[in-house]
């Protein structure tokens, strides 16, 4: 049975928090690196295009910021990464296909964003230009019952989406905490994991196929090649790549019946280790249970008032008979103390908050890393990194929980935070990143779980990827000769620069 379409109301990204106070008459700019303008002439060509173009001082800070902390952090002292030229909110595959040509043909970059809720800058305009505001292309074109798939534009909101999907008794799966935040495209092109990732997986599982937009405006459309061999997956080509290769006007997408039935458990353990342990038994067994979260002690203290326990939280959801017999051996392998499932309803009602971050950014300069590794390394990197973010100056408290797990691997997410002078935070970011990131790889993790690459990890690209980097240049330089899409990320150099970079210090504030 197919139910097309579907409507889904477009809105605007929420501004990132901390920039009331910034006005494009004081602002600094902290990145390397040339800006790339735009004449009135070009301005003239892109308003012919598209009736959406924007160059006031709201829409330029906003589009010029995001949620990666640093990026607060240099809000308060009256800075940002950079400002973009003008921003372009296109409302069909036409306006963006035309637009696309337009600045291929003017070399002039294009970052493309929709809800701007990443943390690492991904969606930032580093050498200014265009950005392509991709969040009126909202809707639910059709629904395929029978196929379990839905094709949807990039720009809905992924609430708004998992409400109408809700609404006919399907749901995606896909929960990220910044659900409210973020669209499809940014899902997709970050490859997104959700909260419940080890039943219903990444978005590199849950995407079937692409409709894109080319660097010089060809519309190309992926097939559905899953359980086919029929040459490469194209589809996989634009799952994780950031924009830098094409921009993502809609996709196709595997979603689930709606669940009715649950099942859920908190337990806790004498230490991180054996809980690792007891989740990695019970994945070898097959169970995949929705909710895999595992705290350190610390992190345990915090969120539940538990005292020197590492608190497991479980919870599954589904066809009945399927939960029950993958739970019985979740049950059988966690061998901790049982505490009150009230834990996991609690976890359950505010996961997906996030306003909280702003009053802490001056106080404490919190931040976040996520990682894979495998089962093997996963304790020693959860011990030796943590260590290393300590080692740091400045550094006051490393954490991590685990937060996704698959059968050979899984995800731990780590936390930081610190007092540096604000004026020196960047240094300290910077040198905590370091620190952390090439611990994990030396022993044998990698460099991200589902926050993608953005600016703040561009500089590990080639020492994550080894030799296989090279392949990466070579496709951006096919489909993006004149590399004008999402330049100065994913570690790749571009016609307008290296990969920019800031200062370890604030510079000295205009006026």
């Amino acid at each position: 049975m197919k139910k097309s379409p579907i409507p889904v109301s477009a809105r605007l990204p929420e501004p990132a928090p901390g920039g009331a106070g910034l006005r494009l008459a004081t602002i600094n700019e902290t990145l390397s690196g040339k800006v790339a303008p735009i004449d009135d002439k070009l301005l003239a060509r892109l308003e012919k295009i598209c009736s959406n173009v924007f160059v006031d001082e709201k829409n330029l800070i906003d589009a010029a910021r995001d949620w990666w902390p640093l990026g607060m952090v240099w809000a308060t002292t009256g800075r940002v990464a950079r400002l973009p030229a003008a921003v372009v909110r296109p409302t069909c595959v036409e306006e963006i296909s035309a637009i696309l040509a337009l600045c291929n043909e003017t070399a002039t970059p294009v970052t493309t964003s929709g809800g701007r809720s990443g943390v690492l800058g991904n969606s930032l305009p580093v050498f200014g230009g265009v950005v392509l505001d991709c969040t009126l292309l909202s809707g639910i074109a059709d629904l395929r019952e029978d196929d379990l798939t839905v094709d949807v534009l990039a720009g809905t909101f992924g609430d708004d989406f998992e409400a109408a999907l809700q609404k006919e008794g399907y749901t995606a799966g896909h929960w990220p905490q910044s659900v409210a935040l973020s669209t499809i495209g940014g899902w997709i092109a970050c490859n997104g994991a959700g909260q419940m990732s080890t039943r219903y997986g990444t978005m590199a599982d849950i995407t079937k196929g692409v409709t894109a937009v080319l660097a010089d405006g060809r519309v190309i459309e992926t097939s559905d090649y899953a359980q086919s061999a029929t040459g490469p997956d194209l589809t996989q080509l634009f799952v994780g790549s950031e924009g830098t290769l094409g921009v993502i006007i809609s996709a196709r997408l595997h979603i689930r019946p709606l669940p009715d039935y649950t099942r859920s458990a908190a337990i806790g353990f004498k230490s991180f280790d054996d809980g690792v342990d007891a989740i990695r038994r019970f994945m070898r067994r097959g169970a995949n249970p929705a909710v895999v979260r595992l705290y350190d002690d610390v992190e345990s203290h915090r969120n539940f008032g538990t005292e020197d326990l590492h608190v497991l939280l479980l919870r599954d959801e589904g066809d009945r008979s399927v939960v029950d017999g993958g739970w019985t051996a979740v049950l059988e392998e966690c061998d901790g103390e049982p505490l009150n499932t009230d834990l996991v309803d609690g976890w359950m009602s505010h996961r997906n908050q996030v306003k909280s971050i702003e009053p802490l950014i001056e106080d404490r300069a919190p931040d976040t890393m996520e990682i894979t590794a495998p089962w093997s390394a996963l304790a020693q990197i959860y011990h030796e990194t943590t260590a290393a973010m300590f080692a740091v100056e400045g550094t006051r408290t490393a954490t991590a929980h685990l937060s996704h797990a698959y059968g050979d691997r899984a995800g731990l997410y780590f936390m930081f935070g610190g007092r540096p002078d604000i004026n020196e935070r960047p240094r300290w970011y910077r040198d905590v990143w370091d620190a952390a990131a090439r611990t994990v790889f030396g022993l044998g993790g990698n460099l991200s779980h589902h926050h993608g690459i953005g600016l703040a990890r561009s500089r590990f690209m080639k020492e994550a990827l080894g030799s296989s980097f090279d392949v990466l240049i070579g496709l951006k330089q096919s489909m993006d000769p004149n590399g004008i899409l999402n330049p100065g990320k994913m570690g790749l150099d571009s016609p307008f620069g290296p990969p920019p970079e800031w200062a370890d210090t604030a510079p000295k504030i205009k006026g």
